[in-house]
This record gives C-alpha cells, sequence and structure tokens, in this order.
C-alpha cells in the first residue's frame, strides 16, 4: 500500500487533530477537586468513557455538547458531588477551550497538498466550529453526529460519510480513515472493509483512556505516533522531503 494512493483522508477530530483527553481533564477538574477518592488521569478519562459511551447509544440524536451535560451529571453521582445544571452545562460548553495537538496544523497544511481532508466526527456542528478555527485548513466537507443522528461506531455514519463522498466522486478504495480510536473509528472501518491510519496519540500511555476497549484489536492498515510523521511519511513518498 502506498499512501499516495489515496485521494481522500477522512477524520475523526477528537483524539486524533484535537487533544480532547487534556481538554476534558482541565475543564473537568473543577469537578474531580470535589472528589474524596483520588483519581488518577487514566481514572478520570476511563470514567467518561463509560458515561459518555452509553449516552450515545441511549440518546444518539443528542447534541453532543449536550450530551456531555449529561455525562458530567453521571460523573458527579458516581463520585459522590453535587453539582449545578449550569455547571454540567458549561462542561458541554467546554469543548471550544479544547487544545489542538502541537503537530495536528503544520501536518494538516502537509497533507492538504495530496489529498482532499473530510472530517466524520461524534461532534455538533456550533462546537466543531470553535475547534476548526484552530486547525489551520479548509476541510472539504465535514460530517458530523448533529448532521447524521447518531453517533460512531454506529455503521449509519460510516455509510453516511461513504455516500456523500461517492457523490464527489470518491469512492471507499480512495479513502484512508484517519483516527486514533480503536473503538470509535478502526472496529467500524474493518467492519465495511474501509483502509485505515492509526494514529497512536496514546503510545506513551496504558489503556485507551477516553475511548471505550474495543475488545479484540481492529486491523489497520499503517500506523503513527502522530500526525507529524503520517505528513512527513507522505511528503517523502511523494518525493518532496
Amino acid at each position: 500500500m502506498k499512501l499516495t494512493d489515496f485521494k481522500a483522508l477522512t477524520f475523526d477530530c477528537y483524539g486524533t487533530l484535537i487533544d480532547w483527553e487534556s481538554g476534558m481533564v482541565a475543564a473537568l477538574q473543577p469537578l474531580v477537586s470535589k472528589v474524596a477518592r483520588p483519581l488518577s488521569r487514566n481514572d478520570v478519562l476511563e470514567a467518561h468513557a463509560r458515561h459518555e459511551s452509553r449516552q450515545q447509544l441511549q440518546t444518539p440524536g443528542k447534541l453532543y455538547r449536550e450530551l456531555l451535560a449529561v455525562v458530567y451529571k453521571r460523573l458527579a453521582e458516581e463520585w459522590n458531588v453535587t453539582v449545578s445544571w449550569e455547571e454540567c452545562l458549561a462542561y458541554g460548553r467546554s469543548v471550544r477551550d479544547w487544545p489542538a495537538f502541537p503537530d495536528t496544523v503544520e501536518a494538516l497544511r502537509e497533507l492538504k497538498q495530496h489529498y482532499q481532508l473530510v472530517i466524520l466526527s461524534n461532534v455538533d456542528n456550533e462546537s466543531f466550529a470553535f475547534s476548526d478555527a484552530r486547525l489551520g485548513v479548509a476541510f472539504d466537507a465535514i460530517y458530523t453526529a448533529e448532521d447524521i443522528g447518531s453517533y460512531k461506531p454506529a455503521a449509519a455514519n460510516f455509510d453516511y460519510m461513504l455516500t456523500s463522498l461517492a457523490d464527489r466522486g470518491i469512492a471507499k478504495a480512495d479513502i484512508l480513515h484517519t483516527a486514533e480510536s480503536m473503538f470509535h473509528d478502526h472496529k467500524p472501518a474493518n467492519a465495511i472493509g474501509l483502509a485505515s491510519c492509526w494514529i497512536y496519540r496514546r503510545h506513551a500511555d496504558e489503556g485507551f483512556g477516553a475511548t471505550m476497549n474495543p475488545g479484540a484489536m481492529p486491523h489497520y492498515d499503517v500506523r503513527f505516533t502522530s500526525l507529524g510523521d503520517l505528513a512527513a511519511a507522505v511528503k517523502a513518498e511523494a518525493g518532496r522531503a
């Protein structure tokens, strides 16, 4: 497989382009500081993953910023902390403050010279607008959970993306799905025969952090530990190194 054989990179955003774990941990600090027992960073992230995944199944049409408010409420209940609904809503709005990974902007600008760039994200459009402003490129298409009415790893999200891109003349074989999450992205990509690139952001950490354990590890076609490394590999393959 040559990276330059593909025409489009379809990205998960949060966890791949945006450092959602750091954003979550910072925004959850007012809650975590009230918890009686000590919680490690991974304790917080794994609890968040459980509640977020469950809520996405229960209310697939709920806007992500509103869904995060419910997650905050469930975390507070689990940790025996009393919070107001306004605190919950404030956490939902924190997506706009989550930072990009340090390598993201430069890497996307390089990749834009070789591919159409597409977002497939479990987010609402208003929240993504703030992230979009941080990312430094014009994406060719943006598909959100709000647009689709369900959350990855639902097959409907990938079907929507593939159908929409086919209308633009981009076939499934032309796409390299590029993501960190095994649960949200690589597992459903495997199910539909979509080539995938693992951006293993958590390579220096244990577990799956803010994403659920996928069970048996999905297949991926190529792996990098940063988006910058992918961009460098593409640049070299294209003879631009």
